[in-house]
């Protein structure tokens, strides 16, 4: 419980820090933001992604009858869903648009969200864990929100926020620095190592009471380190030493709904096949991997391969790995149906081309698909293979153009 003073010194303090920096820059998700809809909007995504300046963005389309609070105010730690009255009753009459900012940390916060909704309220959200948009909605909210999912940078607004142009130089960059703004302005590493701390505890160890932080913060550095490559459960397990699979794979979800890690699933028509398959690892971030791995050689490729998924999986398409004969890194499904399948490869030469190109042409052969990408570091090249083409695209190209996404064909 937090005393209605407390909240008011809280809300008027955080209310005198509101302006727009001349350094913001528009993000791409802001246009698919729909102003004037009555659904609650709900923005989640990783820690220090621009969710706040997202917030901040939207506030400027308002200007009048606005009211924003964020529940990160070390302030107002241990607000309960009682005290939101308090808050209420601080922010006062003649609001129409209210701004709430991490809203997750505050248990039942959905009662006090239906309430405004009920009361006609513009309602916008953001939270740092991927079940805001799930469980934790329960009932109340049902059919009443709309959920968004917020990245760092894409490539088209890093080149904006480091005034670049698109170029072999430019994406080098983009794949060693990422995409969190703060580590673009400080250029300190350890802006992303602490980071990674921050999501570790205050996410996860803090939010689900473990204990055995070690475990959870060695399997992450671990995971870090192994992008693009395959797990189980059991082989985690046996390399920390950690009592059950299921606490494995308690932590691993965890990870996933902090926006920390995602997992792809080997391809396969039965449920219970994928299910059961190792899967492969991939990062929010891939200034955050370098920044934090315990590998001492850069496998530039599977950074690359990290990128490729990051646009995929930030335009919304279902991703699988595929390996039957040979391995092919992503096959692409959008509405259930196959659009694309595609090999990634820093460079394609005499001592790869069989093994890339294999790979990519045994899934295209499975999906009845004529064509199929490479996306490489810069090379461009047309290989006909029989009645099949192989596209080798530069990874600049293939993430800024999105009809490559769909260049399924029959």
């Amino acid at each position: 419980m937090i005393l209605g003073s407390e909240i008011e010194i809280s809300f008027k303090e955080q209310a005198s820090r509101i302006a727009i920096q001349s350094d913001w820059i528009e993000r791409y998700y802001l246009k698919s933001i729909v102003l004037n809809a009555e659904h609650i909007q709900i923005v989640s995504g990783v820690r220090r992604s621009g969710k706040s300046t997202l917030l901040s963005l939207l506030k400027r389309e308002y200007r009048k009858n606005i009211a924003s609070f964020n529940f990160e105010d070390s302030r107002i730690y241990g607000f309960e869903v009682s005290d939101f009255s308090k808050l209420d009753k601080v922010i006062g009459p003649g609001v129409d648009v209210y701004f709430f900012d991490e809203i997750q940390n505050v248990p039942r916060w959905e009662i006090f969200i239906r309430q405004l909704h009920d009361r006609g309220k513009k309602i916008f959200i953001t939270g740092s864990n991927a079940s805001l948009l799930s469980k934790e909605l329960g009932t109340r909210l049902t059919g009443r929100y709309i959920s968004h999912e917020l990245f760092p940078f894409n490539y088209s607004e890093f080149l904006v926020f480091k005034k670049k142009k698109d170029s072999t130089s430019s994406i080098e960059s983009y794949i060693k620095m990422g995409g969190f703004p703060e580590y673009l302005k400080s250029k300190n590493i350890e802006t992303l190592q602490y980071l990674l701390r921050d999501i570790l505890y205050r996410d996860i160890a803090i939010r689900y009471s473990i204990k055995n932080t070690k475990s959870l913060f060695d399997i992450a550095l671990y995971l870090m380190s192994n992008v693009g490559k395959e797990f189980t459960f059991n082989s985690l397990r046996k390399a920390f030493d950690v009592g059950s699979a299921n606490t494995i794979s308690d932590y691993l979800h965890w990870m996933e709904e902090s926006y920390l890690f995602f997992y792809v699933s080997k391809f396969s028509y039965s449920k219970k096949n994928s299910s059961v398959n190792p899967r492969k690892v991939y990062g929010i971030d891939t200034g955050m991997i370098q920044a934090n791995s315990l590998s001492y050689t850069k496998d530039k490729g599977r950074l690359l391969e990290n990128l490729v998924f990051l646009h995929l999986r930030q335009n919304q398409l279902d991703i699988y790995y595929y390996r039957e004969k040979k391995e092919c890194d992503f096959v692409v499904f959008k509405d259930k149906k196959i659009v694309q399948a595609i090999q990634v490869c820093e460079e394609v030469n005499t001592d790869n081309y069989q093994r890339e190109t294999e790979g990519l042409l045994d899934a295209l052969e499975f999906f009845s698909l004529k064509k199929g990408i490479i996306v490489t570091k810069k090379q461009r090249d047309t290989l006909k293979i029989g009645k099949l083409t192989i596209e080798l695209i530069p990874v600049n190209e293939f993430i800024l153009n999105k009809r490559l996404l769909v260049l399924k064909a029959k």
